[in-house]
């Protein structure tokens, strides 16, 4: 009944275009794809924990639909060179074909400044990786975070998804750090959690606010 009781929640929040925050602690409301994943304790803030492992992992929001809006969160690296990827994923349609915005906080004070540049970064898996993205559109579909901040601290991440752009906001800036037209036609699917192969990272606060039908 509980279960039941939330998903109608859900599914009122998206008709009525109202923000809503699903609770990242209770495992009935997701599915968790790819590897294991941990309740976070001992923290000012209440989310979830993953550790070094492999492979990509995605904690996907069971029984909803997304389309276009806003999705925000809290989200905490660490500062370990090529293992830290944290982000979010959207319109998925299964484990290995989603569209994602991600971060690598070990780039964010990096002293190479090019790495500086490959902050936060859009994929649309699984044609557009990375690599494709910055070979093909050098300089695009990755950019500095701005503001920057600790390569280990907790730091706020929205995403405005439209019908042909993600916009990408940390901690609360008036400009985005990445406008990145997305690379698909696909118009809806599911939300989750995103990180990379591998990665230690931790979540909280999420917040989805559905565009207006």
């Amino acid at each position: 009944m509980k279960h039941l009781l939330l998903l109608a929640l859900l599914v009122t929040a998206q008709l009525e275009a109202q923000t809503f925050q699903p609770d990242l602690q209770d495992r009935s409301l997701w599915d968790l794809w790819g590897r294991n994943m941990e309740t976070l304790t001992n923290n000012e803030k209440k989310g979830v924990s993953f550790q070094y492992e492999e492979p990509v992992a995605l904690l996907v929001l069971k029984n909803y639909d997304f389309s276009t809006g806003t999705i925000e969160f809290d989200v905490r690296g660490r500062d370990v060179l090529q293992r830290c990827f944290v982000g979010f994923a959207f319109h998925i349609q299964n484990d290995s074909t989603y569209d994602a915005v991600y971060f690598r906080p070990f780039n964010f004070h990096n002293a190479d400044s090019v790495r500086r540049t490959r902050t936060v970064q859009y994929i649309s898996q699984p044609t557009y990786t990375w690599r494709k993205l910055r070979a093909d559109y050098p300089a695009r579909y990755e950019k500095k975070v701005i503001p920057v901040p600790g390569a280990e601290d907790w730091f706020h991440a929205k995403m405005v998804i439209d019908d042909k752009n993600v916009s990408v906001y940390v901690n609360n800036a008036e400009q985005p750090s990445l406008v990145a037209q997305k690379m698909t036609n696909t118009t809806h699917g599911g939300l989750g959690l995103w990180v990379g192969d591998p990665t230690e990272g931790d979540f909280a606060n999420l917040k989805i606010t559905p565009g207006k039908k």
